[in-house]
């Protein structure tokens, strides 16, 4: 988060035992109604509207999240959610984001 200038996160902590990952998770799992829910308090959080408010994913686990926002994206994704997403971008980097929000 610091490394990134990021203000919020919210995702699984992955276990690392010796720089090895374990295939283990740390504390409570993100799961798709937990996305949801993070996006939303965020949201109040900040004071912002709905339609002020962008959601990117690239799995069915996504979906609650997307249905939060006023904007979804499909990154990469999986074809239900670039079904259900309204921007997708499938064969660029994130960079692309900057040509659908240019201002």
């Amino acid at each position: 988060k610091a490394r990134l200038g990021l203000d919020y996160t919210a995702s699984n902590t992955l276990e690392i035992v010796s720089g090895k990952l374990t295939g283990r998770v740390l504390g409570t799992i993100v799961d798709a109604q937990g996305q949801a829910d993070w996006l939303n308090r965020a949201r109040t959080e900040l004071g912002l509207d709905r339609d002020q408010v962008i959601a990117m994913g690239d799995g069915a686990n996504d979906l609650k999240m997307m249905a939060e926002a006023g904007t979804s994206i499909a990154y990469h994704a999986k074809p239900v959610v670039r079904e259900k997403a309204r921007y997708a971008i499938s064969h660029c980097g994130l960079d692309a984001l900057l040509n659908l929000f240019p201002d």
